[in-house]
């Protein structure tokens, strides 16, 4: 067996390059495809000496930044899967995760891990050995804490340990139902399908420079870091203050002159009302990517009349297929369209199908749940047994279909058009309502910027809807009594909130989706 999978891919770049910058990390950091083969290769060695075998998980608890990703390469290249955690999310997050999954050694930055220590205590678990970093920022900090280490034990050389396909790369962890982050298991071979797959539809170049903005412990960073690593260009690291705010964001792609962007629909819709766009030069940009919600179709033409030059991509799927179908926008979005795009067509190398709740194909144009085969496809949740088995649907040929829980439909074009989630479905006075819908028309109201609708049990009418929105800086702040009447005129009556809620911003998670948990809490 030779060395293969994720770290292959740096490798070959490394060889083919190695004097190309393969990571900037604004304003001044960056590293060559040569230095970041030779920084992971240390982290390779050192995670050796600790006892990090094949097989094995490595955390990675540190922001952002070129010393995470050469963490993470390392931890591969010692046949290890690597378990990114959120740097800012409160200390028992990443305490649990990082317990829940065993992991064997844990990069952490100084500064995070007595919080971390004591919360591993609380749970009753031993500390896993620890690498620790005095910060993060250009690779400095990961070199000089293995120098440290070093200077007391030298790590002996090894070689990358070769892996196979069914090997785990890497583990992201989501939010569970149970209120627990679960653990979601995707191997060299899940990764390589996907990535290959990007190639193929998106035809990177050497010269490419691509966007990172989605935090590493989100499924929209594998594009974001593979494709570029793969393709020997460049990846150009976005801080999590930079990337949501929106005049710096929108300097940072021009000065940088990226060519390739991915994130969520809320951070190009605030580009597109506050980045200040039409004062720039965007002329570098060849491809812009979204994922992770729907893109609010006003918000969606207006970038367009901003950025013209860019192709543009609706890609759709959870972080247990990465991307399952993606959508080609047009190049002029209609003044009077107000229905988002669809998610468009299953990718070349996966298999679809929309059933109904027995398993059953549903006609064309009719809703069913989009089930999803083939190489991208989760292999389950760590030591959930029972969750892996419900999110599975096997056929009678023994092939298991993961079910995406996100009810769809097909139009005329073969396109499949988002309905809303199995889960965010409620029946209010005898009708299926999906808050998805109640959201898609609220953000028909001119004054609305955000818009997010929870469900709440009542005891007389068994649901009660509210809905929580933020209005537009330059806006006049509507009354309860508008927008009942707005809602009235563009939603049917079952669909209209009980209740409103106007709020300056709405919470959002690490990843820059809408916090429904907190809504949830929220008067």
């Amino acid at each position: 067996m030779t060395p293969s999978g994720l770290p292959a891919l740096l490798s070959a770049s490394a060889r083919r390059r190695p004097g190309h910058t393969a990571v900037e990390d604004p304003p001044d950091a960056a590293i060559s495809y040569g230095d970041l083969e030779a920084l992971c290769a240390r982290v390779r060695d050192r995670l050796a000496a600790l006892g990090v075998r094949r097989g094995d998980r490595v955390g990675i608890y540190l922001h952002k930044s070129i010393d995470a990703l050469a963490a993470q390469f390392g931890a591969m290249k010692a046949g290890a899967a690597y378990v990114p955690v959120d740097a800012s999310a409160p200390a028992w997050r990443p305490a649990f995760i990082l317990t829940d999954c065993a992991v064997k050694v844990a990069v952490i930055e100084a500064q995070l891990a007595p919080a971390f220590r004591e919360e591993i205590q609380k749970l009753g678990k031993p500390v896993p050995a620890l690498i620790e970093l005095d910060g993060v920022g250009g690779g400095k900090q990961l070199a000089a804490a293995l120098d440290r280490l070093d200077g007391s034990s030298k790590a002996p050389a090894t070689q990358d340990v070769p892996v196979e396909g069914k090997d785990l790369a890497y583990i992201l962890y989501t939010s569970g139902s149970t209120g627990k982050p679960k653990g979601v298991m995707l191997t060299h071979h899940n990764a390589l399908g996907f990535i290959d797959w990007c190639r193929d539809t998106f035809a990177p170049r050497d010269d490419d420079r691509f966007s990172s903005h989605a935090p590493f412990h989100f499924d929209l960073s594998i594009l974001d870091i593979y494709v570029p690593i793969q393709q020997g260009a460049t990846l150009v690291l976005v801080g999590s203050d930079a990337g949501k705010e929106p005049q710096g964001l929108a300097n940072l792609i021009a000065e940088r002159k990226l060519t390739i962007w991915y994130s969520a629909p809320s951070i190009l819709s605030m580009l597109a009302q506050y980045g200040k766009l039409e004062s720039k030069n965007f002329s570098s940009l060849r491809q812009v990517h979204f994922a992770g919600e729907v893109f609010p179709v006003k918000h969606l033409r207006s970038l367009k009349k901003l950025w013209k030059g860019p192709r543009y991509f609706n890609l759709y799927g959870p972080t247990e297929t990465n991307v399952c179908t993606y959508h080609e926008i047009p190049e002029v979005v209609p003044e009077e369209r107000t229905e988002p795009y669809p998610i468009g067509k299953v990718c070349e190398n996966l298999f679809d199908r929309v059933v109904d709740e027995n398993g059953v194909d549903v006609p064309d144009g009719a809703e069913g749940e989009l089930i999803i085969a083939g190489p991208n496809v989760l292999q389950g949740y760590w030591n959930l047994p029972d969750r892996t088995a419900s999110a599975f649907y096997v056929d009678a040929k023994g092939e298991r279909w993961y079910r995406t829980g996100d009810i769809v439909t097909k139009d005329a074009a073969g396109d499949y058009i988002f309905v809303g989630r199995r889960d965010r479905m409620v029946k209010r006075r005898g009708n299926r309502v999906e808050l998805g819908e109640i959201e898609a028309g609220l953000y028909r109201h001119p004054m609305v910027k955000e818009a997010a609708v929870v469900a709440r049990k009542d005891e007389e009418s068994g649901v009660r809807i509210k809905a929580f929105i933020s209005i537009k800086e330059d806006g006049k702040k509507p009354s309860i009594i508008e927008l009942k009447k707005f809602c009235a005129d563009t939603l049917p009556a079952a669909f209209i909130p009980d209740e409103f809620a106007v709020k300056d911003a709405l919470p959002k998670t690490s990843t820059d989706k809408i916090d429904y948990q907190r809504l949830m809490e929220m008067n």
